[in-house]
């Protein structure tokens, strides 16, 4: 009897922990088949294949050379030879300023040459004379030296009285002083040839100066090439006072161009000179060009705080088909990789709606380092894979180029056909897809 009372005992306590059990296990099914029901998660699959990174930049065409023709005097424009497109060649006439005040110039300049000239032939003659005179002066010294000597020989014998020789004297130091004053005159005229000598210089220095603005009001071509620009019309009056304005504009040789595009700082590690690269315009929207890098400029152009510099793509444009000032949408590749393992960028930016500590969970469960959960160090992040029971199971990969479709996986427990997680919904939140990817359902299906 003890027996049997003891049995039924251990059979109600039995019953009594199922009982319980049951109550437990009820709730938590409705909570994992709730959040089944209200949670639906939209996937991508990972692909294998070839992946380009690019740097995306828009930029300005422009010839290799473009010269500004300006004019270096000042004057009202009386013909114009050239007209925007116009082909022209080194020293062509390209406009004609008026030239009567700069003719006006040289003849002026002309004639004070002509002056100046005249009064230096006029002080070398003059100095020829004066010469001349010193010689005579000269020679009459020589001959009063000689006779006040005879006088002297005289007067010591007593031939000559004292006034006789006295008088002597007195002409020898007039012909003496006749002598110097004669000399000081021809150097005080060489003085004078000398200034005059500077005058003609000057003269002739306005007459060059007049003759050359004369000839800057025939406004030829510096070199070979197209006018894109004119900036003139007749009878307009062209002031040269400061500097010389832009007059033309011409373009060197439009069948080699030139893009300058504006890449950002953060760009330019990843840009090589040498590198091919390919560019759209809005002219041609069908068409891609092709072009090579040749320099990347070191002056910055800073707007808003954000820094970028004019990389320089030179290509060649034989059929003048793409024209000055177009805006060119360049293409940079700056890698490539063959059989890579792709991410869709959308898994890149995914991150259930679990708490903080939920995730630190998952990340400790999974063995997710901390470097993929908190700065990316070294390329490292977290994408979540579609799990058996349809659940997310974080998976830690590092990065590598990207073609802002797809990410390259250079490292991870990451397969070809493996599903992420790209973005999901609840019953009470409308569907939410990354940009530029539709939604999939479990497996990859859209």
């Amino acid at each position: 009897m003890k027996e049997k009372l003891l049995s039924l005992y251990h059979q109600h306590k039995l019953i009594s922990f199922c009982a319980l059990g049951i109550i437990v296990l009820i709730p938590a099914g409705f909570i994992i088949k709730g959040r089944s029901a209200q949670t639906r998660y939209l996937t991508a699959t990972v692909t294998k294949g070839s992946i380009t990174a690019t740097v995306q930049a828009t930029g300005t065409i422009n010839p290799l050379t473009t010269v500004p023709v300006g004019s270096f005097v000042s004057g009202t424009v009386q013909y114009i030879f050239a007209d925007f497109n116009t082909r022209v060649h080194a020293g062509q006439v390209l406009a004609q300023l008026d030239p009567t005040l700069y003719e006006a110039q040289v003849t002026t300049a002309e004639g004070n040459l002509d002056n100046a000239k005249a009064n230096l032939n006029n002080l070398l003659a003059t100095v020829n004379v004066m010469k001349a005179d010193v010689q005579k002066y000269q020679a009459d010294l020589d001959y009063q030296k000689a006779n006040a000597d005879r006088t002297n020989q005289l007067y010591q014998q007593g031939v000559f009285s004292k006034d006789q020789y006295q008088l002597q004297q007195s002409t020898l130091g007039q012909s003496q002083a006749t002598l110097v004053a004669g000399e000081a005159q021809v150097q005080q005229t060489l003085a004078q040839v000398e200034e005059a000598r500077a005058q003609v210089e000057s003269m002739q220095g306005q007459l060059e100066q007049a003759e050359t603005n004369l000839k800057y009001t025939t406004i030829l071509s510096p070199l070979d090439g197209t006018v894109i620009a004119r900036n003139i019309d007749v009878g307009q009056s062209v002031a040269a006072s400061l500097q010389a304005p832009n007059v033309f504009t011409i373009a060197q040789d439009l069948t080699r161009m030139q893009v300058y595009a504006s890449t950002d700082e953060s760009d330019t590690g990843n840009i090589h000179v040498g590198a091919d690269c390919t560019f759209q315009v809005d002219a041609f929207p069908t068409q891609q060009f092709h072009g090579r890098i040749s320099a990347v400029r070191l002056n910055a152009y800073t707007v808003q705080n954000v820094v970028t510099y004019n990389t320089i793509i030179d290509f060649d444009n034989p059929d003048e088909k793409l024209l000055p000032s177009e805006t060119a949408y360049v293409t940079i590749p700056t890698g490539h990789a063959d059989s890579a393992i792709r991410i869709p960028n959308a898994a890149l930016t995914y991150t259930p709606s679990l708490t903080n500590a939920q995730l630190q969970a998952l990340y400790k469960q999974y063995s997710i380092p901390a470097a993929a959960t908190s700065t990316h160090l070294a390329g490292w992040q977290v994408v979540w894979k579609y799990g058996p029971q349809q659940t997310p199971i974080p998976v830690a990969v590092r990065v590598g180029i990207t073609d802002y479709v797809n990410t390259q996986c250079l490292e991870g427990s990451l397969q070809e056909n493996d599903v992420l997680i790209t973005a999901e919904q609840s019953s009470t939140q409308k569907r939410s897809t990354a940009p530029g990817l539709g939604a999939q359902r479990p497996g990859g299906g859209r």
